[in-house]
């Protein structure tokens, strides 16, 4: 089973839900750079503050930082692996690439998890965060598509991508995965 995984896909297309049920099931370190930043502002440090602001304008958090918090938790890390929300550009993808390289570790599959733009708008509404309202949630969809959609031309060219259907139930969705992993 492919044990170092990346999930691509827009905000609310379900990539921390599986992620995280992915990463129970078969002992993978999750990293959600968006639950770590939410930690962030939970605790009110300045690094919260600072994360809170650019992310309730829908914004992206720097690279610099998210860098740093990946390599934390993988420097040492011998397991298996599984990235979410992040990277989110080629930049970042090539930052990561190298930040993986000095660690000794590759990226074996990248899950693209695809939805529509509706669907999309009605479960992040339903989560009753407080970032994300009607205007915020379509800005983020226009910065992914701005910024995260080339990622899939850099992994496609690398062999690494493979897509997903991200409707259905859970269950539905996670079995589709788990056919991907081998």
């Amino acid at each position: 089973m492919k044990q170092r995984l990346l999930f691509l896909g827009p905000p609310g297309a379900g990539k921390g839900t599986q992620a995280q049920q992915l990463a129970e099931r078969h002992g993978l370190l999750h990293l959600s750079t968006g639950d770590l930043l939410r930690a962030e502002v939970a605790a009110g440090s300045e690094l919260g503050k600072e994360a809170e602001a650019v992310m309730a304008r829908g914004e992206l958090v720097s690279d610099a930082l998210v860098l740093a918090i990946v390599r934390s938790r993988l420097d040492g890390h011998s397991g298996g692996w599984l990235l979410d929300g992040f990277p989110r550009n080629v930049a970042q993808a090539d930052a990561l690439a190298s930040l993986l390289a000095d660690l000794g570790q590759s990226i074996e599959l990248v899950v693209l998890m695809e939805l529509d733009d509706a669907v999309l708008v009605q479960r992040l509404l339903s989560r009753g965060r407080a970032d994300d309202n009607e205007a915020v949630i379509r800005h983020r969809l226009e910065v992914y598509r701005q910024q995260t959609e080339p990622l899939i031309a850099y992994y496609r060219e690398r062999g690494l991508i493979s897509s997903i259907e991200a409707a259905g139930t859970v269950e539905a969705i996670a079995e589709r995965i788990s056919a991907l992993l081998g």
